[in-house]
């Protein structure tokens, strides 16, 4: 696995959506690197990082996961996670591996709830003699079904993010997202539990309230913002408000820790 690692501090592990890399939070390490240690990974088979064994199982995956933030921030240290999308689903296996060192978890559009989700249709794919400028248009409308809720915040970086990741993802990750592998996991964590989710997230879009009512039934009362205006890729097209809500969020943590 590839690490990096930004600022000083409390350790900050973030971990990307699926078919991406640590440049999903692109927009987010400047800021939170004033207060923490940002420590983004390149999960297993994404980004810079080797190709995953098969088969590609949340098991498999967190393995390497597990043992890579070993080497990077060894025990006893304590750390956050912040996971997105497909990353809160081995950020969830990475928190009950990791016991009493989490000190928080926080899902952001986390999938793997077993949740009703909304349908996505009309993406599509690079096919065979597109020019540049085509594939870049389809990357953009892309974007537009699936990340952002308002076309107008896709901006050249946001494309050249999109596309790379898509052409180094060796792991297909849909068939875990769908699932409710994550569910299954989040009453064994022990650090305190939050949820960051875009108003507009294609993928619960009219079903947050049961994904707030989730977390809430296994700790009470804990941290959950809903970003107006945003859509499921809501750290980068809402990063300011994004950056304030997380920073928010930890400072109970570091208060009580």
């Amino acid at each position: 696995m590839v690490w990096r690692l930004w600022g000083a501090g409390p350790p900050l592990v973030l971990l990307h959506g699926g078919f991406g890399s640590w440049t999903h939070w692109i927009r987010n390490v400047p800021t939170l690197a004033d207060r923490y240690t940002v420590v983004a990974a390149d999960m297993p088979g994404l980004g810079d990082s080797a190709d995953a064994p098969l088969p590609h199982t949340v098991e498999s995956l967190g393995a390497i996961l597990v043992a890579g933030l070993q080497a990077v921030v060894p025990p006893p240290t304590p750390f956050r996670i912040v996971g997105f999308s497909f990353g809160s689903v081995l950020g969830g296996h990475l928190a009950v591996a990791s016991g009493e060192r989490v000190l928080a978890f926080v899902g952001v559009g986390a999938s793997a709830l077993g949740l009703r989700r909304q349908a996505i249709e009309g993406l599509k794919l690079e096919q065979p003699g597109m020019t540049d400028a085509e594939i870049d248009t389809m990357h953009r409308r892309n974007l537009e079904i699936l990340m952002m809720a308002d076309a107008a915040h896709i901006d050249p970086l946001a494309v050249y993010v999109h596309r790379r990741n898509l052409a180094r993802a060796r792991v297909r990750s849909r068939r875990i997202s769908m699932s409710d592998s994550l569910a299954r996991m989040l009453p064994q964590i022990r650090g305190r539990l939050m949820g960051i989710w875009g108003e507009h997230d294609v993928t619960a879009f009219s079903h947050i309230a049961p994904r707030r009512a989730l977390f809430e039934s296994i700790q009470p009362g804990c941290p959950f913002v809903v970003i107006p205006g945003a859509g499921h890729w809501v750290m980068y097209e809402a990063a300011v408000a994004f950056n304030a809500a997380l920073i928010k969020m930890l400072a109970v943590v570091e208060r009580s820790g």
